[in-house]
């Protein structure tokens, strides 16, 4: 294994026990060992587990008990399950109840090895970089749902890298083969949202001089996204979720219903629930979509991210200017210290920035630009914090003026081409530049001033 783990070995034979914990630590795992289920669930609330391996046959607390206290309390917890060939029934049970997999004794270390090679980590995918331990937890929880057929809600602030998370599931299934078709529900407007659903027969409205088949059949065989569902129109809304009962969708002016063999993903900025509540989003549709929910949480939150996702998106804007860019230690620094309010988006406009004004292969930090109004977080080093002079601000030089009016001028047109680019829309934009509303109201009334 490239990274050691932390695994739990809950057994009652106490040489079994022994034996697999002398496996796991020859591989280099950090290993806890339990007598039983009591004594396991007393670890599993003072230390953080990669992985539980347990025996099925315990007492007075068997492996199905633990296993559902163990969901209960740790859902994405992986849990593999050893027994006995007499007990294979109750192995199916338990792989029902949300174990991993079982492993029939006796069994070769390497059998037991490759198992939590398997499950214990998330297998990694081009353009999905993680490295924050929060976000490490996220990708194996990912994986494991991406195994099953399960609809999931994926919630989160905007830019938080949904729809990535999104392709991840879909690389990592059984449909991986098959196609993954994504739409944007509050990109189309409403009266077209229905039929780029559903598709329409020729002749079904002005202009149909085709037929068409729509997203879900084309999504047929494989995985349909439904981005930010949140802003579908409680009309459509009831139509979609007799779709999801019956799987099955008739275009629009058609009659003859489509059979469909697809899997549903969703995702939404908002709070679902309190859309629900305030009865802006059905609850039943809710429910029919809500069956395995994750919440991708804001970059903010998951800082070991930040260098490793600039890092790659540097490479990726540097090879396209072909240009091998990298960050001043400096650079990183202040990048770490920012609160990121746009996410992943924003990191992203912020690395394509910095690129633009250096004017070497070198990213130092004062080619970072943040947007309008958000200020990094001081950090005070060390020595900072020991002297009692405050710093003196430097005086800006006629260089440094001319480089932020620059850089002012770029963002002014790179702000002006994307509201073209999306035909004026506000909502598309403020997700394409990865800064908020307001901030983009701030800058339209700026230029406006400006002439």
């Amino acid at each position: 294994m490239s990274n050691p783990l932390n695994i739990l070995v809950v057994e009652d034979d106490d040489a079994l026990r022994d034996a697999l914990q002398i496996t796991l630590e020859a591989a280099g795992h950090a290993v806890h060992s339990a007598s039983g289920g009591p004594q396991a669930l007393d670890f599993i609330a003072r230390h953080a587990f990669h992985m539980v391996v347990s025996d099925l046959r315990m007492a007075p607390m068997d492996g199905l008990t633990l296993l559902g206290e163990i969901r209960s309390r740790q859902p994405g917890l992986p849990v593999l399950l050893m027994t006995a060939f007499g007990d294979v029934d109750k192995a199916v049970a338990a792989m029902r109840g949300g174990a991993c997999d079982f492993m029939l004794k006796p069994f070769e270390p390497k059998t037991l090895l490759d198992q939590i090679a398997r499950y214990a980590t998330a297998p990694l995918s081009e353009g999905v970089i993680v490295e924050d331990p929060l976000t490490k937890e996220l990708l194996l929880l990912a994986s494991r749902v991406a195994r099953t057929d399960a609809t999931v809600m994926l919630t989160g602030e905007s830019g938080t890298g949904k729809e990535v998370f999104a392709q991840y599931i879909h690389d990592h299934s059984a449909r991986a083969k098959g196609p993954f078709v994504a739409i944007n529900c509050a990109a189309i407007p409403d009266t077209l949202l229905e039929a780029t659903l559903f598709g329409y027969e020729k002749g079904a409205y002005t202009g149909a001089q085709t037929a068409q088949a729509g997203k879900f059949e084309q999504a047929n065989g494989g995985t349909l996204l439904l981005d930010e569902i949140s802003e579908m129109p409680l009309g459509l809304q009831a139509k979609l979720l007799r779709v999801l009962q019956q799987r099955e969708v008739e275009r629009v002016g058609g009659k003859k219903p489509v059979q469909l063999d697809i899997r549903v993903l969703a995702t939404s900025n908002s709070d679902m629930a309190e859309r629900v509540k305030k009865g802006g989003f059905r609850e039943d549709l809710y429910y029919r979509l809500n069956v395995f929910p994750i919440m991708i949480p804001a970059l903010r939150q998951r800082p070991g991210d930040i260098a490793p996702l600039a890092r790659h998106f540097l490479a990726q804007q540097g090879a396209r200017s072909g240009r091998a860019a990298r960050f001043a230690a400096a650079a990183e620094e202040k990048l770490a210290t920012y609160t990121w309010p746009g996410n992943v988006r924003e990191l992203e406009n912020a690395v394509q920035r910095a690129l633009i004004l250096a004017p070497g292969d070198t990213i130092e930090a004062n080619h970072i630009m943040f947007a309008a109004g958000d200020q990094p977080q001081a950090v005070p080093s060390a020595s900072a914090a020991s002297s009692n002079t405050a710093p003196k601000a430097e005086k800006s030089t006629p260089a440094s003026t001319e480089a932020l009016s620059n850089m002012k001028d770029l963002e002014r047109q790179h702000i002006l081409d994307t509201l073209a680019a999306v035909g004026g829309s506000r909502k598309l934009a403020v997700e394409k530049l990865g800064i908020s509303e307001r901030t983009l109201r701030y800058k339209l009334k700026q230029y406006r001033e400006e002439g």
